[in-house]
């Protein structure tokens, strides 16, 4: 693999919370073996979690039970003033030489969701509150360029960004061909009107949407979630009719959504990604507009939504 230095700049998303730091140590390594200039990356480090006690041999770490395997290390979350300050400077040490320059606090929404009692909630918030305090200040001494905050509850992010002044947001499983809710077209649109950037993230509802088994990280089943079987089967359906692939029309749509400036697309497969790409860049080339009337009129997008 060779590296030339990229007319622009090119943006890595990373978090201590992949692999116990494990993420953000081999990108650093990988940018260190290709002799990457710093200046010709920027890095986004989603802060809350930090690598701690190596792990045994066969020993799980006690975070996520069952979705990581042979971690040599375990993490802890720390959200709090200090905490977030922690977890920034380990990611910057992981990184081997590079540093996060984006930062945010790894999904509040999941933290405030872990609390027990609405005591305990408030507490939650409070803690989320003060690591964006930690957060504004290290972008105060230019430490930083940028704070965001990314959830898949697009409510947290409503309510965060009325107590933090936010650079950025990144809206998960939200804003979809699929879900779009007019509630959140307004938010959308408030946060458009404030100048603050967002990312559009997880347009194909955990897969489901092109085919897969999952959505939103959920298991379907087709006898008990049968109205989204449903859906899907009239979505292929009109992408046949037009010869238009399903992801297409999710990564148009999800671009197309008010003040969206950029979207994130994952997947499982790293032959999918090249295509992912152009298909962002050929934009509404290939879906014409006969193709959205027709999905408006089989009911499977709001016959008032208009950003299309």
């Amino acid at each position: 693999m060779q590296y030339t230095s990229a007319q622009k700049t090119v943006v890595f998303d990373c978090a201590g919370k992949y692999g116990a730091g494990l993420a953000l140590e081999t990108l650093g390594n990988c940018l260190k073996t290709l002799n990457v200039k710093p200046e010709d990356v920027l890095i986004s480090n989603k802060l809350g979690w930090y690598r701690t006690s190596e792990l045994q041999n066969g020993i799980d770490p006690t975070f996520e039970p069952g979705v990581w395997r042979n971690l040599k290390y375990d993490a802890v979350q720390k959200i709090s003033y200090g905490g977030i300050l922690e977890c920034y400077e380990q990611g910057n040490q992981l990184l081997n030489g590079y540093k996060a320059e984006l930062v945010s606090v790894h999904d509040p929404d999941e933290y405030i969701a872990g609390a027990h009692s609405q005591l305990e909630k408030d507490k939650r918030y409070n803690d989320i509150i003060e690591a964006y305090r930690a957060l504004c200040e290290l972008k105060n001494r230019d430490e930083v360029k940028a704070i965001g905050i990314g959830s898949k509850d697009w409510r947290m992010i409503k309510r965060i960004v009325n107590d933090v002044n936010i650079d950025w947001v990144m809206i998960a499983n939200s804003m979809t061909v699929h879900n779009h809710p007019q509630e959140l077209v307004t938010f959308m649109e408030e946060l458009q009107r404030r100048g603050t950037i967002i990312i559009n993230a997880a347009v194909f509802n955990g897969g489901f949407l092109i085919g897969e088994d999952y959505y939103n990280y959920r298991l379907m089943d087709p006898l008990n979630d049968q109205k989204l079987f449903e859906w899907r089967i009239g979505f292929f359906k009109l992408c046949n009719k037009y010869r238009i692939k399903p992801a297409q029309v999710c990564i148009v749509f999800g671009l197309n959504a008010p003040g969206v400036n950029s979207i994130a697309l994952n997947g499982t497969d790293v032959n999918c990604v090249k295509e992912n790409i152009e298909m962002a860049t050929v934009l509404n080339a290939v879906i014409p507009s006969s193709f959205w009337k027709e999905m408006k009129e089989h009911g499977l997008i709001d016959k008032n939504y208009t950003y299309l």
